[in-house]
């Protein structure tokens, strides 16, 4: 009987590690990513996909059902160990029984589905599935309760700005630097062979003093305009960029910005290049972007400040790297912002292939029309709305 009832606390904890696993990984899988590899005929993408539609509900529902399954595991666990045993030895027992519980169903779970997410979201589609049912029902129950709690209490401005910064710190607990990265074709780049004065002018016209420096396509080092200034003071002018140029440093776009940050604190490093899995630049992340996904736009005295989205004749005119949601809050519209992070995603994803300058894409109510590409990337977009518009 004893042996029965830890083979049960057994299969329960590594059922409860596999959810936590695939709650992991799930969380970390743009859902653009899942609709290609389902269209790719790739096995589970397709009810991922499905699930990524309501990307909201994956973690507590998950969360639920991987913390109920670690409770009845502990409970037979320690209905089967400590049955006779003196109240010192018992005690410890139920301290390593919990320290198991942890490292098996929770540190360990997380780190694998953190090592391939789509693989392992993937592989455990109809786990998934079945995971979220069961704790999304047992989640729906909690609405109500806060609601009857909270009747008559007033929120005060202080309060909501509270909430709004916890609500950033948890937010920024699952962002993955591709997130908040700058991409490829925003970033200012200058080469490894040109002139000192070349550098100078490319500095005092963009503001930046950090400036990524290339050489045949690729990011070879960093130059901060800082280090020029006691040569220039000594009277030494450098030939090129290159013989004031620093290492970078590069990190994997799905790395966590969280632990990125804490990395950039302790390295004392302002700016990391961003690369892809097969090691191409894709974009560039400072410490100041980490910051502002915790506490907002920070901006200095020589910040212009960049209008992304203006008033036009019947509608908007829109940067194509304006967030979907804030289209949508605009708009009034709802809008897919799970699938593109930037209205030039959306669009992108209407046409379904490079759009030209000039055409024009419906979703919903909305009318987009393409006015500005930059080669192959869409720059510049004119937002109508045609028809009644329902509030998001």
């Amino acid at each position: 009987m004893t042996a029965l009832t830890l083979a049960s606390a057994g299969i329960l904890l590594l059922l409860a590690g596999w959810i936590r696993a695939a709650g992991t990984a799930v969380a970390r899988v743009p859902r653009a990513d899942a609709l290609r590899d389902a269209a790719d005929a790739v096995s589970g993408a397709e009810p991922v996909a499905d699930l990524l539609e309501d990307r909201d509900i994956i973690t507590p529902a998950v969360g639920v059902v991987a913390s109920a399954l670690l409770i009845v595991a502990s409970v037979l666990a320690m209905a089967a160990l400590v049955t006779g045993l003196r109240p010192s030895r018992a005690l410890a027992l139920a301290a390593g029984v919990a320290v198991v519980n942890l490292v098996v169903g929770d540190l360990v779970p997380r780190r694998i589905g953190r090592w391939n997410p789509r693989r392992v979201a993937y592989g455990s589609a109809r786990l998934l599935r079945l995971a979220v049912g069961l704790g999304g029902w047992a989640n729906d129950l909690l609405p109500e309760l806060e609601q009857e709690d909270g009747v008559g209490e007033a929120v005060t401005e202080e309060e909501e700005q509270e909430r709004e910064l916890i609500d950033s710190v948890l937010e920024f607990a699952e962002t993955i630097v591709r997130e908040v990265m700058t991409p490829r074709p925003d970033m200012v780049t200058i080469s490894a062979d040109a002139p000192v004065e070349e550098l100078i002018k490319l500095s005092t016209q963009q503001g930046f003093s950090r400036i990524p420096v290339v050489s045949n396509g690729d990011v070879v080092g960093l130059v901060i305009v800082k280090d020029l200034l006691p040569m220039l003071n000594e009277g030494r002018r450098p030939e090129s960029v290159a013989e004031v140029m620093r290492p970078v440093e590069f990190v994997p776009e799905t790395k966590l910005a969280s632990a990125l940050l804490s990395e950039l604190q302790e390295s004392h490093i302002h700016q990391v290049i961003v690369v892809d899995e097969y090691g191409d630049v894709v974009g560039l992340v400072t410490i100041e972007d980490l910051l502002e996904e915790l506490v907002g736009e920070i901006a200095d005295e020589t910040d212009d400040e960049e209008e992304l989205i203006s008033v036009a004749d019947n509608g908007w005119r829109v940067d194509a790297r304006l967030p979907v949601d804030d289209l949508a809050e605009v708009t009034g519209v709802a809008l897919p912002a799970e699938e593109w992070d930037t209205v030039g995603g959306l669009v992108l994803g209407l046409a379904e292939r490079v759009p030209r300058e000039g055409e024009e894409f419906a979703f919903g109510p909305l009318q987009f029309q393409v006015t500005r590409m930059q080669g192959r990337r869409v720059s510049e977009v004119e937002v109508r709305v045609n028809g009644q518009i329902e509030a998001v």
